[in-house]
């Protein structure tokens, strides 16, 4: 059941993303966009409960709830900046609107703009890691955790990974090749 709901949910942000879209440009309904944008965070309320209602009735704590605490960290963390991305690019599209800014590719400005992408994806996974220490307390010391341990040093790789990265560009930054 929990799996079925994550992939509801991220049809479902899909779907309210290009209806928020849509109505916003396709229909020239601004606030009617909006408030289909502003939808999307009940998507993650709604699995939130859901997973949590699961947990309550004797659900065993497996990669599943995991995975949902997962989405709904990156979710958080990284869903504005697709929304952010997608709107870009719909205005410029269909809108009349300036072209999308591409990200800078070389020297200083590279790094600091790797540096924000590791920001997004360090803040999606310590919601992750935060939701998943909650799932362990709320399961507590007699349940079976090791799936949600699992879960947990992932997210913590994965903010190591994106660090390193980051750092890669400011330590050795891409420079404009000379003609």
């Amino acid at each position: 059941m929990i799996v079925t709901m994550i992939v509801g949910c991220e049809v479902a942000f899909w779907v309210l993303l290009a209806a928020g879209l849509g109505a916003r440009y396709g229909l020239r309904m601004p606030r009617t966009g909006l408030a289909l944008l502003l939808c999307e965070p009940l998507l993650e309320v709604v699995l939130l409960v859901v997973t949590a209602i699961d947990l309550k009735h004797g659900g065993r704590a497996d990669w599943r709830h995991g995975l949902a605490a997962v989405y709904i960290g990156f979710t958080v963390g990284l869903g504005h900046a697709t929304i952010s991305w997608a709107d870009a690019r719909v205005a410029h599209r269909f809108a009349g609107g300036p072209p999308p800014v591409r990200p800078p590719r070389y020297g200083r400005a590279r790094a600091v703009h790797e540096w924000r992408v590791a920001a997004r994806w360090t803040l999606a996974c310590v919601v992750a890691l935060t939701l998943l220490q909650a799932a362990i307390w709320y399961v507590g010391a007699d349940g079976d955790t090791g799936s949600l341990r699992a879960w947990q040093l992932r997210m913590v790789w994965l903010i190591g990974i994106n660090v390193v990265i980051a750092g890669s560009y400011t330590l050795f930054p891409k420079r404009k090749r000379a003609r």
